[in-house]
């Protein structure tokens, strides 16, 4: 089988390559090249966007020599520019929390890239990458499960990918351990066997994506009491704890930010919990959950699911119930759903309950 193998530099996608050539596949090596010199600063953390990406795509290249597999470079500054930059930068400003990751994966890793690769003139029937996820052909669909490691399980980054996308690809990694993955590094000889993960989407401090002066403003209690100043609301995130410079007799979080007024509310951590939410701009995967179904969300790729009851409030909103509640939900940020490690789907996160239920 012709496949293309989505590399990044990195011992995951390295380790992919190398499977599916040791199993005779015939393999091509493709890696699209996002950061543009001189746009940006960034930092030297190891993460997806960064000045180090010339350093993965030197990885990446020896690595093809090393397997003997064909390696290509695919110019996509300008559609990550656009298609996640630009959506980081606007719903970030409007005091949301979006995830680029995300938006990454279904625009450009799984669509403008094998789009490109074919344009080029090469032919394959699958694309293949080191995510950590599981998909299983199930009565002429295609599923989507959480990987068998839980701890770097990655399938709430895939939850917006269509049939037409699943249908061609191919997970390798989504039923080993990382100590497996590494272990095989190490078999293969491969030179980033060691190499840490990436643990951020952006090298440097998120804020220069933004390019905004510091704006003064208040940090207020949920009662409009002012507790202290700040540079500007999006120099904070949805339940942060760390960095409010406001003294208090208890620990503070911040709970809600107010782009019009540009103020950063905050609270004690039972106030961070919400009981339900409602979710548009949804993505199934296969069918629409039915109303009264139970499920398991996730609003953050790390954190653990919890029970929820999933119900269509109409117009494409969906709003999922929490009995046990769930800590600092943020408008804006993804919620996916699960049943029994399948991912049905999710959607944007656009109002928060805060009372219980019942």
């Amino acid at each position: 089988m012709k496949i293309a193998v989505g590399l990044s530099g990195g011992v995951d996608s390295s380790v992919t390559a190398a499977l599916l050539k040791e199993a005779g596949h015939d393999v091509v090596g493709i890696t699209m090249k996002i950061w543009k010199e001189g746009r940006y600063r960034g930092g030297t953390k190891d993460a997806c966007f960064g000045p180090g990406e010339a350093d993965d795509i030197a990885r990446a290249e020896a690595l093809c020599a090393r397997l003997g597999i064909p390696y290509r470079v695919f110019d996509c500054a300008e559609e990550y520019e656009k298609g996640v930059l630009d959506y980081f930068r606007k719903e970030y400003l409007a005091g949301r929390t979006p995830n680029p990751c995300i938006r990454c994966n279904v625009f450009l890793k799984f669509g403008v890239l094998p789009s490109l690769a074919r344009k080029s003139g090469l032919e394959f029937e699958r694309f293949a990458t080191g995510h950590y996820a599981r998909l299983r052909e199930e009565n002429g669909t295609v599923a989507l499960y959480a990987a068998i490691d839980e701890r770097k399980d990655q399938s709430y980054f895939l939850y917006r990918l269509k049939q037409s996308q699943l249908k061609e690809l191919l997970f390798p990694l989504g039923g080993l351990q990382k100590s497996e993955v590494r272990e095989l590094a190490r078999k293969f000889g491969l030179a980033v066997k060691d190499k840490p993960d990436s643990q951020d989407f952006y090298s440097g401090d998120h804020t220069e994506l933004l390019d905004t002066p510091d704006r003064p403003g208040h940090i207020v209690d949920t009662h409009g009491t002012v507790l202290g100043t700040h540079r500007g609301f999006w120099h904070f995130t949805i339940g942060q704890r760390k960095g409010l410079g406001v003294a208090a007799p208890y620990p503070l979080y911040v709970l809600d930010l107010n782009p019009c007024r540009n103020e950063v509310v905050v609270g004690a951590a039972a106030e961070t919990v919400c009981h339900s939410f409602s979710i548009v701009d949804c993505n199934w995967i296969s069918d629409t959950p039915e109303n009264g179904a139970a499920v398991s969300v996730k609003i953050r790729s790390a954190s653990r699911p919890v029970a929820a009851i999933v119900s269509e409030a109409g117009n494409g909103t969906f709003v999922l119930n929490i009995p046990g509640g769930v800590a600092s939900a943020a408008r804006g940020q993804s919620a996916v759903l699960y049943r029994e490690g399948r991912v049905l789907g999710g959607g944007i996160i656009e109002e928060i309950g805060k009372e219980n239920p019942g």
